[in-house]
This record gives C-alpha cells, sequence and structure tokens, in this order.
C-alpha cells in the first residue's frame, strides 16, 4: 500500500502514530484519575490469539496446516492464494487494544471487536488504511477497541482457533487483563471482563464472526453485530443466532454486489421462521434491530471508508443508545 494514498486526516489524527505503537505483553499503564487525556493503543501479544493453529477445518474435518515444503516447512492451502507457509501467514499472535481520549471505565463502556478481511495487516490495513481507531473516535462512543491479526496479508478467511468451541471467549478473558493495563489498573480486569461487546467484521471477517457467535462461549455479552459487506458465507450461523438473540440485541448487515448472496439467503431463512427485519438505514441500532441495507455499485475494497457514507463504522457506532463518551 502507498501511504500517499491515505489522507493526511487518516494519519495525522492516529494519536499514537504508527511508528510509536509499540508490541508489548501487556505491560501496564499509569491509572488515569478521569476519562483518557489522549488515545492509548498497543499491539499485544496473546497466548490465545487466532493463530497459530495446528487443528482441523469445521467444513471438512481436514487438517488446516495440510502441506509441507522442501525445506520442511508447513503450510495451509488456501482456495483463493494457494500455499501460504505457517511462519509467515499464521503465526502473528499480535492484539491491537486502544481506548480513544475521552474513554471512561467508570461509565457504561462497552468493547468493540474488530475482524479484518483478507489481504490485511493491523497497521497498514486496520489502523492507517481503513482508519478503525480513528472510526471508533469520531463516533463518540464510549468504547474500546480489540483488534486480532489472523492470516497476514493473504487470500484467506480463516477463523483458525475461533472456530474451536469456547475460543473466542478464552481470547476476550486474555483481552481483558490487556485493557486494564492499558487502562492502568489490574484490578479493572474484571470491569472489563463483563463489559458488553460488539462485533463488527468487514470483509472475509465473517468466518472468525461467524464461528465466535456459534461457538464463542461469550453468552449474551454481544449486544450487537455489524458486518460491512461481510456476509459472503455461514448464513446459517448468522440466521442463528439473530433468530436467539434479537431481543437483546442488535444485527446489521450493509452490502455491496460482493456479499448480495449471503445477505439474500439469511433474510430467507429469517422470513420462513417469520422474523421481522429492515432494510433501510437505521436510526438507532437498538436492542431488536435487524438490517440489511444494499448499497450496490459502491467499491468492495474501499468499504471501510466509502460506503453509503465515508467511514461507515463511525456513522453506525454513533448510532448505537447508551454509551456516550
Amino acid at each position: 500500500m502507498d501511504e500517499a494514498r491515505f489522507s493526511r486526516r487518516a494519519l495525522g489524527r492516529l494519536a499514537v502514530g504508527l511508528a510509536a505503537l509499540s508490541v508489548t505483553g501487556g505491560a501496564e499503564a499509569a491509572a488515569p484519575a478521569g476519562p483518557l487525556s489522549k488515545t492509548r493503543a498497543e499491539l499485544v501479544r496473546f497466548a490465545s490469539s487466532p493463530f497459530p493453529y495446528e487443528g482441523s477445518q469445521p467444513d471438512d474435518g481436514t487438517e488446516f496446516l495440510d502441506t509441507t515444503g522442501p525445506d520442511g516447512r508447513v503450510g495451509h492451502t488456501s482456495p483463493r492464494g494457494g500455499i501460504y507457509y505457517e511462519d509467515e501467514t499464521y503465526s502473528d499472535q499480535r492484539v491491537l487494544v486502544a481506548m480513544p481520549q475521552g474513554f471512561d471505565l467508570r461509565h457504561k463502556a462497552a468493547i468493540v471487536v474488530f475482524f479484518h478481511g483478507n489481504g490485511a495487516t493491523l497497521q497498514r490495513d486496520v489502523l492507517a488504511r481503513q482508519r478503525v481507531l480513528d472510526q471508533l473516535i469520531e463516533s463518540g462512543i464510549n468504547a474500546a477497541l480489540v483488534a486480532p491479526q489472523f492470516a497476514v496479508d493473504a487470500l484467506d478467511s480463516s477463523a483458525g482457533r475461533f472456530w474451536l468451541p469456547g475460543a473466542f471467549g478464552q481470547f476476550m478473558g486474555e483481552a481483558s487483563t490487556a485493557l486494564a493495563n492499558l487502562w492502568g489498573a489490574r484490578s479493572a480486569r474484571s470491569a472489563f471482563a463483563g463489559l458488553p461487546i460488539i462485533l463488527v467484521a468487514y470483509s472475509g471477517g465473517y468466518n472468525p464472526a461467524a464461528y465466535s457467535l456459534k461457538l464463542g462461549g461469550v453468552g449474551k455479552r454481544v449486544r450487537g453485530v455489524i458486518l460491512l459487506d461481510a456476509l459472503i458465507a455461514e448464513d446459517d450461523k448468522f440466521a442463528a443466532w439473530i433468530a436467539a438473540s434479537r431481543r437483546g440485541a442488535f444485527f446489521f448487515s450493509a452490502f455491496t454486489e460482493a456479499s448480495a448472496g449471503g445477505n439474500g439467503l439469511v433474510m430467507r431463512r429469517l422470513a420462513a421462521r417469520d422474523i421481522d427485519y429492515s432494510t433501510s438505514l437505521p436510526k438507532s441500532l437498538s436492542p431488536g434491530v435487524v438490517d440489511f441495507v444494499s448499497t450496490p455499485g459502491l467499491d468492495h475494497d474501499d468499504y471501510m471508508t466509502q460506503a453509503w457514507v465515508n467511514d461507515p463504522m463511525a456513522w453506525l457506532l454513533s448510532r448505537i443508545p447508551g454509551y456516550p463518551r
């Protein structure tokens, strides 16, 4: 990616700066006396990260690491990307944890969990190109951010360990520790562990999102799901989650032609169960909202920043009531 393509605002407003973003084991910061005076963000290595993963694939039971190169390196055969080797593509254990300026754990708060798509890295794409932290800042929601690295810069939507029952819950437990350290008080871990989760997925992030909802083990902590051109497959899992959770949570999916088929399948599943849904942009993302919005003709690759509005994630998060910053 050419950083000249990024707007000056996209790079300038990122308070931590890409170069200053450190990789840590979650060392404790200084506890704030009030709301955070500036944005805090770190890349933290998680033991419960989606990768490395040495198990089987849930769709057919075959081993994920299904090939060995002439040099002894093990790898995975991606249907779209060909062979990717574990040491290059499936070994990054880093997770972006962040809190925007003004975040205050003493007020009603949430955790936004972001699952990136194909061909992505946390720094180049999630932070800089897609402006995920900037969009959280702009939304005004009192929420922390957690974004794991999946397959590194690869045409692969694999969920890795998030395919396993309870693995997403284990990951969120470790995220509570990392966020408490970032906040500056290890005693805050239990508070973070109880915060509601807003799950946001873009493009290939659909796969870990679907399995996290079905098998993640976090119960009713997920209070909302936002899919940005991401409902490509796993329609049965999303429909089942909506049917079971809609009274206490919201579901929103916006899509181009790239994921129109998957969205259509979920809508048909809901109609078969007599579950109502909307197809217009919501004024509020309150519990009970189930919304599918078609946005044809837009570019899938730029959808995180140029959809029906610029910065659609910020637009959507700002419409979640009850978490003012």
